[in-house]
């Protein structure tokens, strides 16, 4: 009988295309995952990855083993929540997924209560943008995901996933005290027309909300800095370089030289949680939502 910790780790080599995708959505280190593949290998006698340039790549025979696994790991999933359901009280391994800011800012409290009150859950953190975390919950990567989106970006929820509203991050623009618009109360989004602009990198869901705005402004924004995190970000402004939107939530208090303008019409950004529907009953997840929306109110 072949191994499910060694399907699973199949699975997610299929799922995210690499063995260190694979290792970070799954929690373990990649010579982990490569010796749970190698063991299936020779479990299976046969080869399921082949080397290709610097990285590797599914046989057809790990291909179909992989579909198989899906729908194993699907069946394991619902056993799962049937007996954790029986017992009433949340066990086993919870995954959850999150975009930074939302790790940072909201998180470590309603980790650390789930901890206290779950003592024998398992939960692991992956960091996530919301467009593959949206993905990865409706593959049954993660069990959770915790995510954001704009209201003319909306983020696609696929089918079987539901999702629970927390509210709105505002989000304020962000620019250095010298810098001319630092001399309005409120600034209007046809004043930021041709500024230089800081932001995340491409693909990302904020900048796709920036690029948008921007562009039914009637300006293509030049985004001169992509960078990931929103502390470097805020070095960057605070050097002068250009100007931000930078949201509310996760974020620590501004250095001298930044300052903070609402902006109009008002960007903010809407905060939520997705599930796989199926898993709904599982007090795990039930918990898990609870210490998100509790830490969400009394932030």
């Amino acid at each position: 009988m072949m191994d499910l910790g060694r399907l699973r780790a199949l699975h997610a080599v299929a799922v995210h295309g690499s063995v260190g995708g694979a290792a970070a959505a799954l929690g373990f280190t990649p010579s982990a995952i490569s010796q749970q593949i190698s063991k299936l290998e020779r479990e299976t006698r046969t080869t399921l990855l082949e080397r290709q340039g610097r990285g590797v790549a599914l046989t057809d025979a790990a291909r179909r083993l992989a579909d198989t696994a899906e729908h194993v790991l699907t069946l394991v999933e619902q056993a799962e929540v049937t007996l954790e359901e029986q017992r009433g009280l949340p066990f086993g391994r919870l995954l959850l997924a999150a975009f930074a800011t939302g790790a940072r800012g909201l998180l470590p409290g309603a980790l650390a209560e789930l901890r206290e009150r779950c003592p024998e859950l398992d939960v692991r953190l992956l960091e996530a943008d919301p467009y593959p975390a949206a993905d990865l919950v409706a593959r049954g990567e993660v069990d959770l995901a915790l995510v954001q989106d704009w209201p003319t970006v909306p983020l696609p929820v696929h089918e079987g996933v539901s999702r629970m509203e927390l509210g709105i991050d505002p989000v304020d623009l962000l620019l250095h005290a010298d810098h001319p618009l630092a001399e309005l109360a409120v600034v209007p989004v046809a004043r930021l027309r041709g500024q230089r602009w800081i932001s995340v990198p491409s693909g990302n869901i904020c900048h796709d909300w920036l690029v948008r705005t921007m562009r039914e402004a009637g300006d293509e924004p030049d985004v001169v800095y992509q960078v990931g995190e929103f502390e470097t970000q805020i070095a960057l402004i605070a050097a002068g370089l250009g100007i931000g939107l930078v949201p509310r939530l996760g974020r620590g208090p501004l250095p001298p030289e930044v300052i903070a303008r609402p902006v109009v019409p008002e960007p903010s950004r809407r905060v939520f949680v997705l599930w796989r529907t199926q898993t709904s009953r599982r007090p795990a997840i039930t918990a898990a939502l609870e210490a998100i929306r509790n830490h969400w109110v009394a932030r």
